[in-house]
């Protein structure tokens, strides 16, 4: 048996070796199971659930909310995706003002470095139910329309067989 060899590829080659990996796992996650609309559904509670700031929590509850409107599990861990390491402190932070601007403005944004070594009961009420609100509102708005779009994509690019799921 040869050894494992590495290939070694120019800059150009590895970035289009990169991008037919990245469009063959995009593809592969658009083939899940499921109708057009369990798909969208299912994206849909991980857009909801990834609005809230409950780190490490997220991908458990956006499969759980998928399970309750019968959504597909592993687009419902993905649409989790949209609270990652370089979104958290952007998203907390409009979800704070969010929820600021309609219960009022409290005793304001602890920063970020506060963020990351408080937990949410550490901050208090005032801080944490405005951003609950904000997230929740946010999840609300973003939920449904990352749902159509996503509906709308499916449709468009792969009309459901005749023998195939339902909604």
């Amino acid at each position: 048996m040869a050894p494992f060899r590495l290939q070694s590829l120019s800059p150009p080659r590895a970035l289009k070796a990169a991008r037919r990996k990245l469009r063959q796992a995009i593809e592969w996650v658009w083939r899940q199971e499921g109708s057009h609309g369990q798909r969208a559904r299912g994206l849909a509670a991980g857009v909801f659930m990834g609005c809230f700031p409950i780190f490490g929590f997220q991908t458990l509850l956006g499969v759980a909310l998928a399970s309750l409107v019968r959504g597909n599990h592993l687009l419902a861990a993905a649409g989790t995706w949209i609270s990652n390491p370089i979104t958290d402190i952007p998203m907390i932070w409009f979800n704070h003002q969010l929820g600021s601007l309609l219960l009022g403005p409290g005793k304001g944004w602890p920063g970020r470095l506060t963020l990351h070594h408080e937990t949410l009961r550490q901050l208090g009420w005032d801080f944490t139910s405005r951003l609950l609100l904000g997230s929740a509102v946010v999840g609300l708005v973003m939920a449904p329309l990352s749902g159509v779009l996503c509906l709308r994509w499916l449709k468009r690019r792969q009309p459901l067989d005749s023998g195939g799921a339902h909604q």
